[in-house]
């Protein structure tokens, strides 16, 4: 090994090591490109319909986002807030529920016996003060969430000086390269995002009117739910659908398997039609990819590094069918 390549190894390993370091400065940062991406996003389509300043269709949308903020929260929230509360006087009838389910089946009875008996209604009280315990140190992220939002808003105000500034850092000769894989990585991230969001607000819309027409309980709160984690691909769905049909199950087994067919169908839509009709012309993350992705950054960064799984994946994912496929391995005789 000569001296150039061990300086090679050791600025690699030092530029690791700085990364590391820097690693919630960098999830700030891309936080904010991702709310920038999406603000982007919407003010290009309105700079479509108006002819305006960027600078003034930013504020039209960063108003028209408040406003619909408040009148969402407004319509939902207060019946959340009730709805959650029911769900907490429910949880150990749901528990004495499948106890007496399980019992009266033979095949089950060993499965009845797993549940232990400590799950009560103080054990559960137990860990719903640990899931708040959780949810206080959330909202410490408050000032992050701010700094995201600042620089979110700097990022959008102007796009080509910070695209300029990266494209100017990189060799000549590959200046053109980089101008055309930021515009891909864009394209592809800001449809990943419009595409989750249209996907997850009509499985949410879908579900909550689904289970209304079925006369289930909390029917708000689970179609929340399974909007929020379709965000999640694979494990998201099939989690989120556990809620509802926890809650049919205390009304009666046969809406539980209406709720069942009705979940299946849905996933299926979500699955197969909606998610890639809106992404065909982005891009469509594995299934395999984006579990792993999420289950490594959730190791890594806690809860942050789980949400930001997936917009990180489509940029890498871009960044490595464009430089190392295209560029390396397919020149690679």
């Amino acid at each position: 090994m000569n001296s150039r390549s061990l300086l090679a190894i050791l600025t690699l390993i030092l530029l690791a090591l700085l990364i590391w370091q820097l690693r919630w400065v960098l999830l700030i940062f891309f936080g904010a490109i991702v709310l920038s991406v999406t603000l982007d996003v919407l003010i290009q389509r309105l700079q479509s319909l108006i002819e305006i300043p960027r600078y003034f269709a930013l504020i039209v949308v960063l108003f028209l986002l408040l406003i619909s903020g408040i009148f969402i929260f407004q319509l939902l929230v207060p019946e959340l807030i009730t709805q959650i509360k029911e769900l907490g006087t429910l949880l150990p009838t749901l528990l004495v529920k499948l106890k007496s389910i399980l019992s009266s089946q033979p095949l089950l009875i060993g499965l009845q016996q797993s549940i232990p008996e400590q799950l009560s209604l103080s054990k559960i009280q137990l860990y719903s003060s640990k899931l708040i315990d959780f949810a206080g140190g959330a909202a410490n992220s408050l000032i992050q969430l701010i700094l995201i939002s600042l620089l979110s808003i700097l990022l959008t105000l102007d796009p080509e000086s910070h695209r300029t500034l990266i494209i100017s850092i990189t060799p000549k000769r590959f200046r053109l390269k980089v101008n055309e894989l930021l515009d891909e990585c864009r394209i592809a991230l800001g449809g990943w995002l419009a595409g989750m969001t249209i996907s997850a607000t009509s499985i949410f819309i879908l579900t909550w009117a689904g289970l209304a027409i079925l006369k289930v309980p909390l029917a708000l709160l689970s179609a929340l739910v399974c909007g929020l984690l379709t965000f999640v691909p694979t494990i998201g769905p099939t989690t989120a659908t556990l809620l509802p049909l926890g809650i049919a199950l205390l009304v009666s087994p046969t809406l539980m398997i209406k709720v069942l067919i009705l979940r299946i169908i849905l996933q299926n839509i979500e699955a197969f039609l909606l998610t890639p009709f809106l992404l065909n012309r982005t891009v469509n993350l594995l299934p395999t990819i984006a579990l792993m992705a999420q289950l490594s950054l959730g190791s890594l960064l806690g809860l942050p590094g789980f949400l930001i799984a997936l917009p990180l994946t489509v940029v890498l994912q871009v960044c490595l069918q464009k430089v190392i496929i295209r560029d390396i391995m397919d020149q690679w005789t």
